[in-house]
Formats: C-alpha cells, sequence, structure tokens
C-alpha cells in the first residue's frame, strides 16, 4: 500500500477547530492532531504485525492517552505497518469530537 502525498484537513466540531495532518509512507504513517498552534504534542507508536498490534507511548498525556493508543492501533493494523500519532489540543476531548475526529481520520488514511 504506497501513498504518496501529505494530506491535511481541518475538522469543526462543537465550535473547536482541529487541524489533522497525515504524512503517508509505504510502512506506514505519521498522523498529527492539533487545535490551536501546530505543535508536537503526546505521541504514541503502533506496529500492526499479523493478527497483533503492539504499542508504546513515547510521550505520554495526561487525559487523551485511551483515545491515541486507539488511533494508533486502528490504522496500525489496518495498514500491517506502523503508525505514529502525535496529539496537541487545548483542553480534553469530548465523545463525541473524538469519534467525529476518529472517522475523518480515518477517511483520509483510507484514501
Amino acid at each position: 500500500m504506497s501513498q504518496v502525498g501529505y494530506r491535511k484537513k481541518t475538522v469543526i466540531v462543537d465550535n473547536r477547530e482541529f487541524l489533522v495532518q497525515v504524512v503517508p509512507f509505504d510502512n506506514g504513517n505519521f498522523i498529527s492532531l492539533t487545535e490551536g498552534k501546530e505543535k508536537i504534542g503526546a505521541m504514541v507508536v503502533s506496529i500492526g504485525s499479523g493478527p497483533r498490534t503492539s504499542t508504546v507511548t513515547v510521550i505520554p498525556t495526561k487525559s487523551e492517552s485511551l483515545f491515541l493508543k486507539m488511533v494508533s492501533e486502528r490504522i496500525a493494523s489496518i495498514i500491517n505497518g506502523i503508525c505514529i500519532v502525535s496529539i496537541n489540543t487545548q483542553k480534553d476531548l469530548a465523545l463525541e469530537e473524538m469519534k467525529v475526529i476518529m472517522n475523518e481520520i480515518m477517511e483520509i488514511v483510507k484514501q
């Protein structure tokens, strides 16, 4: 699954604006989710290999760890490769925001 090109999309949920950026590689993806200034934030890396996915936290987060892990593992298992996800938000994500953002990320990755 070779994908060429950087992709970005602005996602607006509940009056909050998030920038989703995806850099695809032959063996994985780098995904950045930012709100406000573009900064590297909490970071998780997952490797999908067969039926199992291994995940490690590189930069911990106080509140979004489950969401980060879920995004990273889901993408890594779909592409059967590496997924690095970074998130930097101004405040905690609500469940509805997580759902919308996850769907948008999945759309971008599947292109």
